[in-house]
């Protein structure tokens, strides 16, 4: 879940009787562990959604299927009442950028490109990922923007390792973008993830000097999640406060995964490959 960066310091589900941690967290191996838990729940629910989906359904049947699942595997769903937000899963269509609330108006349809992005909050620790999924034939365009988009999820991915620096996983992201002539939405960025959904450090997925570039050390779980936009990088967020939409409609993809930094590279703990 992407989210303005203003907000990363603040705690996933608050609760007043207890202090919110602030500063980039390194996790313990029983932490960690716990954490491939959260993160195994949320990559099994975006698998099965992702095979499930289809067209004539809404985006409200696939935030209950989520959130049903995630309460079947003794978790509860990290976004549903976070800073208000209204469901489960975050569904964004076509132009829609992020943060999208799922309703029963919303039908999908053929030749959308759908993006669901959702987390889990199991034991103490979230999860946290996001795909684009192509909802049956789609142009040559939406393709070929969400063959991108997942390579440069991959691209940044490649860089983790302990003593590497954020700026690293931006620029890889970022030279994969422009050199397939797509744009970087730069006002939504990653960030840590574990005990509160939106930690420190910041994740930009492009060349900044706007934050401290954070060298990474083992134990540290990061949300990374490019979005690329077919045309202007720009969004604007709609009535609803929440939705962002690119503000020439063109297509948007995104995909995420948390990831866990090792003193040789990295684990993808939202990794759905072998499920």
């Amino acid at each position: 879940m992407n989210i303005f960066t203003s907000l990363l310091s603040q705690p996933a589900q608050p609760k007043p009787e207890k202090q919110q941690r602030r500063g980039i967290e390194i996790k313990s191996a029983r932490e960690i562990e716990i954490m491939r838990q959260s993160a195994k729940i949320v990559a099994t629910v975006l698998k099965e959604i992702s095979e499930l989906v289809q067209p004539g359904m809404t985006t409200a049947d696939l935030d209950a299927y989520a959130e049903k699942r995630i309460r079947e595997m003794d978790a509860t769903p990290s976004f549903k009442g976070y800073h208000g937000f209204p469901a489960s899963i975050c569904s964004s269509i076509n132009h829609e950028v992020v943060h999208g609330i799922p309703s029963p108006k919303k039908v999908i349809r053929a030749g959308d490109v759908l993006k669901v992005d959702t987390g889990a909050f199991y034991q103490g620790f979230h999860g946290d990922s996001c795909i684009t999924i192509a909802v049956g034939n789609v142009t040559t365009e939406a393709a070929r923007l969400i063959k991108i988009a997942e390579e440069s999820l991959y691209k940044g991915i490649e860089q983790v390792r302990a003593g590497v620096h954020l700026t690293e996983i931006a620029g890889a992201i970022e030279d994969h973008v422009k050199a397939n002539g797509f744009t970087v939405v730069e006002q939504f960025t990653g960030h840590g993830v574990g005990r509160n959904l939106h930690e420190e450090p910041a994740v930009f997925n492009y060349r900044t000097r706007e934050i401290p570039n954070v060298k990474l050390r083992s134990g540290m779980t990061l949300a990374i999640e490019p979005i690329l936009n077919a045309g202007s990088k720009n969004t604007r967020i709609l009535a609803d406060r929440w939705t962002a939409v690119t503000v020439d409609n063109a297509l948007s993809a995104q995909f995420e995964h948390t990831v866990l930094v090792t003193d040789s590279g990295y684990e993808i703990l939202t990794d759905r490959t072998h499920l």
